[in-house]
Parts: C-alpha cells; sequence; structure tokens
C-alpha cells in the first residue's frame, strides 16, 4: 500500500499556513507525489474561511492530532472470507494467505470472527470426537462443493442443516433397524454400491445420500429419491475420503474464533498491542464504524513503519506541530520562521527562506520548477502572501514578497489593494468569537529558558471593538495560562489601519516589572508600529523573560 504524504502547518494555523499546504500539496501531485495530500492540525478562523470559499477550494483534511493509531498501520483490506465459506475452501484460501489468519464477514461485509489454524483445529476435533456423533452444519450445496459431487437428485442446495453423518457399513437388516430407531430428516448416509441399503435409506427419509466410488444407481433408486424428496450424491472418492470430506464441507463459520473483538481505525495503537497480545490468533481486526473490515493487524505490523509521511510548511518546532509527530517520517520542511532546535536522525529537504509569508516561497517553488499554477491555487497563494505580510505592510515584507505578489495577481486578475481589504475585514471578524476560540485561533508555545510562553494574534480593523471585552479577554489569557501551565500567556491584537498592536498579557507576577512596552490600561499593552509577532515582538519579548528570570 502506497503511503500517504500528509502536507500539514502548525497547530492553531493561521492562512498563510492552510494556504501553503493547501498549494505545496497540489505542487507535489503535479510532480507526480500522486498521494501527497493537505492536512491542518486545527480549525481554521474566520479570514481562512473566507478566502477558500470565494475561491472555491476545499480545506485540508483536518487532523487533530498524530498519535499513533490503527489506521496508519493497516496495509489496506485484508482478504476476507464469507461466513458460509465450505471449511475445505476455506483451508485451501488461508494456505494462500500471507498472515495466515483470514477475517470472515457477513453478506454485508461485517466482521464476524477470525479464521487460523489453531482455531480449525480445536474446533475440528469436537465435530470428530469418537465418543460422540459427527454432526456438523453443511448444506447440500456445501456437499456438492466439497466431495467434488454429481448431484443424480438435489432439491433446497442452500437450506442449512446440522448433518449426521452415517457411513452404512451394517448389514441390511441391522442398517434398517438403525437408520428407524429414530428421525432420519438429518442424516447424511454414505455408501457403496448396495442399492438395498440405498433403498431402506431412503425410505427411511434421510436427509442426503452420498453414493460413493462414483457408482450410479438404477433409475428406480433415483426415482424414489426423487419422490421422497431426499438428495443422491455421486462421489468420485472412496468411502473412506467421502466421510472425510464430508465433514469439510461444514461452513468456515463453525470453527471460527470469535473471542476477538475488532479495533475501530482511530483507536491508539497501545490499544492494539495489548489486544493482539491477548489474542490467540496474535492478530486483531479493525472495522469501520459499520463493522465492515478495513485491515488486519498482527505482532509483525507493529514494529514496521506507518504507512504515512509527513512534510511541515510554517513550522518546523515541535512544540508548534500537530501531538505525535515525533512517531512519523519527516521529508520535508518548507519555512520562513527562525530556525530553533529541530533536528532528524536522517538528511531531509529543509528550505528556509527570509521571506513574509511560507506562501511567498511555494510561489517561488511553482515558478522555479515551471509547474503551471491553476487559477484557484494562485489566488489563494496570493491570499496566504497579503494574509502574513499585512497586505505587504508588516516589517517582515521582502522585496521577494511583493514580486511574488505581483506575478499571482496578474496571473489571477486580482487587485492587491482590494483582495487585502477583502480578506482583513474578513479577519476582524474573529473579534466577535467567544474568547476561548479567538485566543487559540492562532496561537504558538515557545520555550525560553525552560519556561514555555504562548502567544496568540489576530489582525483587526478596528481594535475598539476587542477592547469592549477586554474583561473577557484577560481572563480567558488567565485560565489559558492555567490550563498550559505556561510562564506567559498573551494575545497580540494588530490594527492594520493604524498599523499597530495591542498586547493582552497574562503572566507571572515578577514578569510585569520588566515589560517596558506603554500602559494602556493593567494588562494591556501599546505596542506601537509593531505587527509582526515573529520579528518584532518574540524577540523583544524574549529577552524581557529572560531578564525576568536572570
Amino acid at each position: 500500500m502506497s503511503k500517504t504524504v500528509y502536507v500539514i502547518g502548525h497547530k492553531n494555523p493561521d492562512t498563510d499556513s492552510v494556504v501553503a499546504a493547501t498549494a505545496y500539496a497540489a505542487l507535489k501531485r503535479a510532480q507526480g507525489l500522486s498521494h501527497a495530500k493537505a492536512a491542518r492540525a486545527g480549525a481554521v478562523n474566520p479570514q481562512t474561511e473566507y478566502i477558500f470559499q470565494r475561491f472555491g477550494v476545499a480545506l485540508p483534511e483536518f487532523i487533530p492530532d498524530l498519535i499513533p493509531k490503527t489506521e496508519y498501520y493497516i496495509d489496506g483490506p485484508p482478504s476476507t472470507l464469507a461466513e458460509n465459506t465450505p471449511l475445505w475452501e476455506a483451508l485451501s484460501l488461508l494456505e494462500q494467505s500471507p498472515r495466515q489468519v483470514m477475517p470472515i464477514v457477513d453478506n454485508e461485509g461485517r466482521y464476524r470472527g477470525l479464521f487460523y489454524y489453531n482455531s480449525f483445529a480445536k474446533n475440528i476435533l469436537a465435530k470428530i470426537n469418537p465418543h460422540r456423533k459427527a454432526v456438523i452444519p453443511t448444506s447440500i450445496r456445501h456437499l456438492i462443493e466439497t466431495i467434488k459431487a454429481q448431484p443424480l437428485v438435489a432439491n433446497d442446495l442452500d437450506v442449512g442443516f446440522n448433518g449426521l453423518i452415517v457411513v452404512a457399513s451394517l448389514s441390511d437388516k441391522r442398517f434398517k433397524d438403525y437408520i428407524c430407531a429414530e428421525p432420519a430428516h438429518n442424516k447424511v448416509v454414505l455408501v457403496g454400491d448396495r442399492e438395498e441399503v440405498m433403498r431402506i435409506a431412503i425410505e427411511a427419509g434421510v436427509r442426503a445420500l452420498i453414493i460413493t466410488n462414483g457408482f450410479i444407481p438404477s433409475k428406480e433408486i433415483a426415482r424414489l429419491a426423487e419422490s421422497r424428496g431426499v438428495a443422491v450424491l455421486i462421489s468420485p472418492y472412496d468411502t473412506s475420503s467421502t466421510s472425510l470430506l464430508a465433514l469439510y464441507s461444514t461452513p468456515v463459520m463453525s470453527v471460527a474464533d470469535t473471542s476477538v473483538k475488532p479495533l475501530g481505525a482511530r483507536d491508539l495503537m497501545k490499544t492494539a498491542k495489548h489486544a493482539i497480545s491477548e489474542s490467540a490468533a496474535r492478530a486483531v481486526p479493525i472495522v469501520d464504524e459499520h463493522d465492515r473490515v478495513l485491515g488486519l493487524l498482527t505482532e509483525g505490523d507493529l514494529i514496521r513503519d506507518p504507512n504515512i509521511e509527513l512534510i511541515l510548511v510554517d513550522h518546523h518546532e515541535f512544540a508548534q506541530a500537530v501531538d505525535g509527530i515525533q512517531n512519523y517520517h519527516i521529508l520535508e520542511v518548507i519555512d520562513h520562521h527562525r530556525i530553533g532546535t529541530f533536528s532528524t536522525a536522517y538528511p531531509i529537504t529543509f528550505i528556509n527562506r527570509v521571506v513574509g509569508s511560507t506562501s511567498t516561497i511555494v510561489t517561488s517553488m511553482y515558478r522555479e520548477t515551471r509547474t503551471p499554477l491553476d487559477r484557484s491555487i494562485a489566488s489563494i497563494l496570493l491570499c496566504g502572501i497579503l494574509s502574513d505580510t499585512l497586505v505587504l505592510k508588516s516589517t517582515t515584507t521582502t522585496d521577494t514578497d511583493s514580486e511574488m505578489a505581483d506575478y499571482l495577481a496578474s496571473i489571477t486578475d486580482l487587485s492587491i489593494e482590494e483582495l487585502g481589504r477583502d480578506i482583513m475585514a474578513s479577519a476582524s471578524l474573529a473579534a466577535r468569537f467567544p474568547i476561548d476560540q479567538l485566543l487559540r485561533m492562532d496561537r504558538k508555545e515557545y520555550e525560553v529558558q525552560g519556561k514555555k510562553l504562548t502567544v496568540s494574534q489576530i489582525e483587526l480593523t478596528n481594535s475598539q471593538e476587542l477592547l469592549a471585552r477586554q474583561e473577557e479577554v484577560l481572563q480567558g489569557l488567565a485560565q489559558l495560562r492555567k490550563e498550559t501551565g505556561t510562564y506567559l500567556a498573551a494575545l497580540m491584537a494588530t490594527d492594520i489601519t493604524k498599523l499597530e498592536s495591542l498586547l493582552y498579557i497574562d503572566a507571572e507576577r515578577e514578569f510585569y516589572s520588566y515589560l517596558n512596552y506603554p500602559v494602556q490600561q493593567p494588562g494591556i499593552y501599546i505596542l506601537k508600529d509593531v505587527l509582526s509577532r515573529k520579528k518584532q515582538l518574540m524577540p523583544a519579548l524574549t529577552e524581557m523573560v529572560q531578564a525576568a528570570l536572570s
């Protein structure tokens, strides 16, 4: 099974992160990586939602975490057995199965049990116990298919019954006494060329008469059987072989292990490990919400690589990445932030450029590789650049950002100024969101001297709307800091019309004396001409935290 390569941005993604993931996944597919798929690690903000809806682009798949789950380790649907498959056929299919274990399913494909050699041996011994008569669930069709019999008289082929296998080895008189001693409606009599025994069995009303060694009875026997509703099958094998094969006509479900309960695709691998160790088959099936089999996990699957790989965009530090990322192979990183403590045990493609937006890097890669740009992808790339550079006004904006924006505007016939106003206006809707949701929209975590910081950012066209909710914001930051156990929790609210920001902050008490921004009011600080969290706020905030901790 081919691996899925997820192209994914950071947690609590902003527009640039979601756009870059979408556009870069499209580029990788155009270059032949057909299983590249865009993903996002959180809910999108109003600006991102507006952009994707406006240009008719589907949002990337939402992946809340990448903690190892069963769906990441299965290699596609396994071969299965229908529950009414004759045992003889099932054994043949099991021999061809690489895992030597097969799920059994009903007519709707829903899981019923597992079939493997130990289960077969345990259950078949119960059916051939010499201390009691061999009774097997079967049908006339199963008998025909298993024994390779020629039906002479046959009806109700698919009606199941519990067959009692009887080998007619007694004399005619004793056989008659035996067969008539109790109801014979479920008996399957095996006989050679003894037509008198055949007549006795038919008149007693047995369910089926199997004539061995290919012997063809007289027409009178056939007519009698037809009149009494008794099936007559001609076996090409001798009596001994036929009696053995008859046992194997039972449906595979009769020897299944039904004690192995399935797991869901989203169940954790640590749950699967325990289930596999508890399973006699050393295997556990994986099913969907309708119990249809999606895969089969065995002990060998526990030590192989998962079926997904990753490309990170707009971030590279694990603290900002989706949870569980350390369990997967990272192929590439495309980013424009400072390089932190990121490391891998293997070489990767790492592209980090001094530009204002990851969307700028992705656009340049389309141009460098001469890959045609779909108009809708070009449109959202332009939005990604304008969003992350505050319509090319942020201090992080470079000549490359402006050049790529002009290029995208020319091939999409969009006005940078008009589009910029539209997307920034859509971003302002965030100020009306519940505070808990607002603080998590574009939130990033940092670490300074062992202390964790969490800093969110939103863009507004009018900072007064959020100022009216200042108590809510500060209470929300205090709650967020408590939940995350961080030294400091802050919200940077950037007014794109005034080109300045307000910093709402909740921190440890000793930090405030080192906070040297002008005070708007307690807990709220004025950041004149500060628009970039990455380039302007975080370097200064890091120095202040270091001073407070020294």
